[in-house]
């Protein structure tokens, strides 16, 4: 690793721990030229994930989105930030462990239905009408009833 004040490349590690989000190594370094101290980041190159839109379109994947339908989804609903977040974790682990570049919306539609479906059942009510887009209430009613077998 190169000095980014004198430009040497013999520099060493002094300190290495987990960087506080927990996805890349926090590097102490110190040149041994000019005894300077400086701080590198250690982080896994993945592959940019893109969503296959329903009409098509693709855009990169973007975890926001997903945290702000769940949020939307259980809104009200005695569910902690906490439960939320390792919900959305979930969903990225699972989403991302299928090692494809190009993923439909509709699966993780579907992924985050299957973990809200645990979570709360109002919460699931809620996301898929949104997500299913429910024309009228006997829609509504033939998903209630699919949850109530």
């Amino acid at each position: 690793m190169k000095c980014p004040f004198c430009s040497s490349e013999n520099t060493r590690v002094i300190d290495s721990r987990p960087a506080d989000d927990n996805n890349s190594i926090r590097r102490r370094r110190l040149c041994d030229d000019c005894g300077k101290r400086f701080t590198t980041y250690e982080k896994v190159e993945t592959i940019p994930l893109i969503i296959i839109k329903k009409d098509n379109n693709r855009e990169q994947y973007n975890r926001s989105k997903i945290e702000k339908g769940v949020l939307l989804a259980c809104h009200k609903r005695p569910i902690s930030a906490e439960q939320i977040t390792r919900l959305v974790d979930e969903v990225e682990v699972e989403i991302f462990n299928r090692e494809e570049r190009e993923i439909p919306s509709s699966l993780i539609g579907e992924i985050i239905m299957d973990r809200l479906k645990e979570l709360d059942a109002v919460a699931y009510v809620r996301f898929a009408s949104v997500y299913r887009e429910f024309k009228d209430v006997n829609t509504f009613m033939n998903e209630l009833k699919k949850m109530l077998v």
